[in-house]
């Protein structure tokens, strides 16, 4: 694989095993051969649009072949692919293509309601592949000038998490790094199959679920949306090895099981259970390692840096929460507040370089100025910090990082004793300024299906397990958090929605 280009995993496949079944869908399969076949339409139409190295292509889209097809046509021609969830709102998606400047916008209308009423509204017209289609051509659009050009592969959003999202230029080099370091994590191979639901639009989708994938030569069970039993159905009948996604995925699979009075699924092939992309609780990784039968292995990643910069070690069984060792090509820190080293086993921001590092912000260089360091190091705003044998354990966003009385408290060392109390299923943690400069704890808490939560009994709990400074002042019941489509609380959003919390 001598092209630095990510389409050079297809084009591998493709070479090798041109008939063998790549991407399995609810009701066929298609090939290398066939998906090979869209690209070619797809970069061809592409070119005849005029679009140029350097160009943005807009995709609003779930998950589908097509998706994958328009990915990697715009690595074939140069062009930035720059996905976003087809279920956002039109206020969000006109930001994103503000931002983006894209030369086309492509909306997987064939396979999503939600990107077919997009293309409604962008006048869209029919592409060469019957479930797309695209925007009208902007002659307008700005290429991309200088060495970017052939250095990014695609543009991932933010999730806005704390704040107005930024676009991760997000470099073909540190995509093909990670599909490697990913699959070796993994020993992912040819008659492995895993289970895609995570958007494409998102770095673990993107990095982790389909680069892995195409290095290894793995198939996908490719689904749009996430749907508990369906996922047990592949395991149990399509043979899935590979089940990855955030701890919210878990949770409600766990859910699923219980309200089916399900005690152990069946999954006859699986061997690789992993969680990333939110913090992780011992309560829950517990309860997966026990319904399961396997190890839930843990990372730490984000989109500024491709893929993951630390993963757990396969076959090495872990009875903590880290999220493992930095991956090769990776390097990280932990920070004290004058931007030195802190000593190890102390807290401090977690910063990183290497070869899966963002060159920047699209458009942005004040953003990308604020979180760059000397030295090529990036300052993730993360709060983490390293154990004797150089595990990494994050605990928490340092915004978001509550000051009580003179004391540090890490809302997630709050939420995970919160998260084990029956009845919880899982919970935000965050502080609200009063008017003597301290700072209020809230907690939120969500009920598990068909749980009433005992306050009085979790006031106790709280007691007993909670310095009197890391005590939540409110415990807020509510019936759902609000979730980020790759599985984060936003945390934001909660004051807004709740503000006599």
């Amino acid at each position: 694989m001598t092209d630095h280009r990510i389409h050079s995993l297809f084009d591998q496949r493709l070479k090798d095993s041109p008939e063998r079944p790549f991407l399995i869908l609810p009701d066929a399969s298609m090939s290398y051969a066939a998906l090979g076949t869209w690209i070619e339409l797809l970069a061809q139409e592409l070119r005849a649009d005029g679009v140029r190295p350097g160009d943005r292509v807009m995709i609003v889209a779930e998950n589908c072949p097509e998706h994958v097809a328009l990915i990697l046509a715009c690595s074939r021609v140069g062009a930035w692919s720059c996905g976003v969830n087809a279920r956002m709102s039109p206020g969000e998606i006109k930001a994103f293509v503000e931002k983006a400047d894209p030369r086309v916008t492509y909306f997987t209308s064939g396979v999503s309601a939600a990107a077919q009423q997009h293309a409604v509204r962008a006048d869209a017209r029919a592409s060469a592949i019957a479930a797309l289609q695209r925007s009208p051509v902007r002659a307008e659009a700005l290429a991309e000038q200088g060495e970017l050009v052939q250095r990014v592969a695609a543009v991932i959003f933010t999730s806005g998490t704390t704040g107005a999202p930024k676009g991760v230029l997000v470099t073909h080099a540190g995509l093909l790094q990670f599909a490697r370091v990913s699959a070796a994590s993994r020993a992912l191979g040819p008659d492995d199959l895993s289970y895609a639901y995570l958007p494409m639009t998102h770095i673990f989708g993107l990095g982790t679920v389909l680069m892995a994938s195409l290095y290894a030569g793995a198939g996908l069970v490719m689904r749009s949306r996430f749907d508990p039993e369906d996922v047990f159905d592949a395991l149990a009948r399509l043979g899935v090895s590979n089940l990855q996604g955030p701890p919210a995925m878990f949770t409600r699979l766990l859910a699923w099981l219980d309200e089916a009075g399900i005690a152990k699924p069946h999954c006859p092939r699986l061997r690789y259970v992993y969680t990333g992309a939110a913090p992780l609780d011992m309560a829950l990784k517990q309860a997966v390692e026990s319904r399961f039968g396997q190890p839930l292995y843990h990372g730490y990643g984000l989109s500024e840096y491709a893929g993951a910069l630390c993963l757990s070690t396969r076959g090495v069984a872990r009875h903590d929460t880290s999220a493992g060792y930095p991956v090769e090509g990776a390097e990280l820190r932990i920070v004290d507040s004058t931007g030195s080293d802190a000593p190890a086993g102390e807290r401090g921001e977690i910063w990183m370089r290497g070869v899966g590092l963002m060159p920047g912000y699209l458009g942005d260089e004040a953003a990308t100025a604020q979180v760059m360091r000397p030295g090529g190091w990036y300052a993730s705003g993360d709060l983490g910090y390293l154990a004797p044998d150089g595990a990494l354990f994050v605990v928490g966003r340092l915004k978001e990082m509550i000051i009580r009385s003179g004391f540090n408290v890490y809302p997630g060392e709050v939420e995970a004793v919160l998260n084990s109390f029956n009845g919880i299923q899982r919970s935000a943690v965050l502080g609200r300024r009063e008017s003597d400069g301290n700072e209020e704890i809230l907690a939120f808490v969500e009920p598990a299906p068909d749980a009433v939560i005992d306050m009085a009994a979790l006031q106790a709990f709280i007691r007993e397990n909670l310095a009197p400074y890391k005590r939540p002042a409110r415990v807020v019941p509510i019936a759902s958090l609000p979730m980020t489509h790759s599985g984060k609380v936003l945390k934001r959003s909660l004051l807004e929605l709740y503000p006599q919390a």
